[in-house]
């Protein structure tokens, strides 16, 4: 598997809550945050050490082979410095189709649930 991309950001939340997060998406019904487009499909996860990883299926389904990996290190403070990387088997897509998974990834995981925590 290739690393085809990866973002670092600041969560407000601490590990164990991201944790808890990633691994149940649907715990919290009136903080949806894991918002699929008609092309996609609910993750599995595939791997889980609490409170400091996360390895998801793909969330594409012309892209099964897909995985994610979320790194979740303490930022020292109250948050956590989460990592996710995109991981996929060769050949890569076309660039703008990587570019598209790579703001899909984003969107969710950088706006969505980071918002569900208040910023």
């Amino acid at each position: 598997m290739l690393e085809a991309g990866s973002r670092k950001r600041n969560q407000p939340a601490p590990p164990h809550v991201i944790f808890e997060a990633l691994t149940e998406p649907d715990r919290d019904p009136t903080r949806p945050w894991l918002l699929l487009l008609d092309d996609e499909q609910r993750p599995q996860t595939l791997q889980a050490e609490k409170p400091r990883l996360v390895v998801w299926s793909s969330i594409w389904n012309k892209r099964s082979d897909a995985t994610v990996r979320f790194d979740l290190p303490s930022d020292g403070m109250a948050g956590t410095d989460l990592r996710w990387t995109l991981l996929l088997a060769e050949p890569l897509p076309e660039p703008s189709l990587l570019g598209h998974m790579r703001k899909r990834l984003n969107q969710p995981i950088n706006a969505n649930l980071r918002y569900t925590f208040g910023q």
